[in-house]
């Protein structure tokens, strides 16, 4: 029996590590546009759409700004993309587990790579499209694993996630020491063996119950183990029939919502406004931050690569960052609980810092980020990454509390699909930049800074929830004192 706890303990150890490797190589790509950019226009694409014109002196300038304006649609695309794709996903999680979503996920992945490896420039967002969310999203759930510390974990991968925007980073490196785009992306196709590796030994074939139940185990196993009891199938290299029993069958819950009372209430909502606002400020950031830093350095090339490499290599910083959300929540549920507070309660209220500190995050950076001071924007890369880490790994902790378990992959998939609805805004912002206001985006960020007050709304009706539950209490008390 001590053997076959020590063996579940490792395999536990194993898929949490190499979960933090697949988040901090592959996941989040995305957003690391920036150096992206820096390779493709070296490369010349979309050189076509620069053009001559006269400057204030009469001097004739180059003037990139529809090659800019591609750019910025293409991210626009592939960012809605990689959070609208978690939808279909969620379903597919939530109906038929995790090794049939994540085999998807997987043939996207691989298909994407080869496109972009193969392809014309145009198809160049096909890669992030299918790659960025998804790995990370099946991951979400590895968190159940480690009992109380599952808010840790969760943010954790988040972190990781929002650190392999670096990815760009070290294509644009070798890109520089020679290395084609065609060849990077090549070896990206390939690392889809080691995918399928994890998906098949060091992950459940259904899914990762909460609470979980002792000698929980899954994936193929090809060892002498012995059964964890009677009613385990004696097959070698095998799916626990633990595992299934488990996963099929979960704990029940008590009064549980139904999917269309969890999407219509309340919290929902707002965590849907929460996210939306905050997502769009970043997602035109990102995109906007190749043609901000050129018109800060006034074109200085060097200064551009320089301030893109800072930018990059402080979005490693971000799996340093982000369990620093999940050590708030956890450390906030585990104080004793007030007499009758449900552990449902408990962690609704542990949330609400986590929730107010990633909306105050997002206005102090969105401040920085307005103000046209170069300098400054090290102070801005630096919010923007903390803030980045709290918000995406707030989103499955606040989910994973607050709705019932068998619900997560779509209530997940449905936010991220419909706040990258709402991050489509990002081209119109960057068009009306270009356009009416011609070139200064001083207007539209105060907008976007403004904008990004609406996510105090979150924090605050959660705990004014909490603070109603907690008057209910009291009353329930009074009521044989009085009587």
């Amino acid at each position: 029996m001590q053997v076959l706890e020590k063996r579940l303990s490792v395999r536990r150890y194993l898929t949490f590590a190499t979960g933090l490797v697949e988040c901090l190589c592959f996941a989040g790509a995305v957003f690391g546009w920036a150096s992206l950019v820096t390779v493709l226009k070296a490369d010349g694409y979309f050189s076509f759409l620069c053009a001559n014109a006269t400057g204030d002196n009469h001097t004739q300038i180059l003037d990139c700004s529809a090659q800019d304006e591609q750019f910025s649609l293409i991210f626009t695309i592939a960012s809605f993309m990689n959070n609208f794709l978690t939808l279909p996903n969620g379903f597919l999680f939530d109906h038929f587990g995790t090794t049939v979503a994540r085999l998807f996920a997987i043939f996207l992945y691989t298909l994407g790579t080869l496109m972009v490896a193969f392809s014309s420039p145009v198809p160049i967002s096909s890669y992030e499209n299918f790659n960025s969310m998804l790995f990370c999203f099946y991951l979400l759930k590895v968190g159940n694993l480690f009992g109380s510390h599952r808010s840790t974990i969760i943010n954790l991968y988040n972190g990781a996630f929002d650190s392999s925007s670096a990815l760009f980073l070290i294509i644009k490196l070798v890109h520089e020491s020679g290395v084609s785009l065609h060849s990077a992306f090549l070896f990206l196709s390939a690392c889809s063996i080691f995918h399928i590796l994890r998906t098949f030994f060091l992950l459940p074939r259904n899914f990762i119950p909460h609470p979980l139940p002792d000698q929980y185990s899954y994936g193929i196993s090809c060892g002498a183990s012995q059964p964890v009891s009677r009613e385990v199938t004696a097959n070698c290299c095998g799916h626990s029939a633990l595992e299934d029993t488990m996963c099929t069958h979960s704990v029940p819950f008590k009064h549980e919502k139904t999917f269309r009372e969890c999407l219509l209430s309340r919290f929902f909502v707002c965590h849907l406004l929460w996210l939306s606002v905050m997502q769009l400020r970043h997602y035109l950031f990102i995109g906007t931050l190749n043609p901000m830093l050129q018109r800060l350095t006034e074109g200085d090339s060097s200064l551009v690569s320089q301030y893109t490499n800072a930018f990059a290599f402080t979005q490693l910083c971000a799996v340093l960052c982000a369990p620093w959300n999940g050590l708030i929540m956890d450390r906030h549920r585990g104080r004793s609980r007030a007499a009758g507070e449900t552990e449902h309660e408990a962690d609704l209220r542990a949330s609400v810092l986590s929730l107010f500190l990633t909306a105050l995050q997002c206005v102090l950076f969105s401040l920085c980020a307005s103000t046209p001071y170069l300098p400054l924007q090290y102070l801005t890369f630096i919010l923007q990454v903390l803030n980045r880490s709290f918000l995406y790994g707030g989103i499955a902790a606040f989910i994973s509390v607050a709705f019932p378990s068998r619900h997560f992959g779509k209530l997940y998939g449905l936010a991220m699909s419909l706040s990258a609805s709402f991050s489509l805004l990002q081209y119109p912002c960057f068009a009306l930049v270009n356009g009416a206001l011609g070139g200064d985006p001083l207007y539209v960020n105060i907008g976007l800074t403004l904008l990004c007050l609406l996510a105090f709304i979150h924090p605050l009706s959660v705990y004014l929830h909490c603070r109603k539950l907690a008057s209910q209490r009291d009353k329930i008390k009074a009521i044989p004192l009085s009587s």
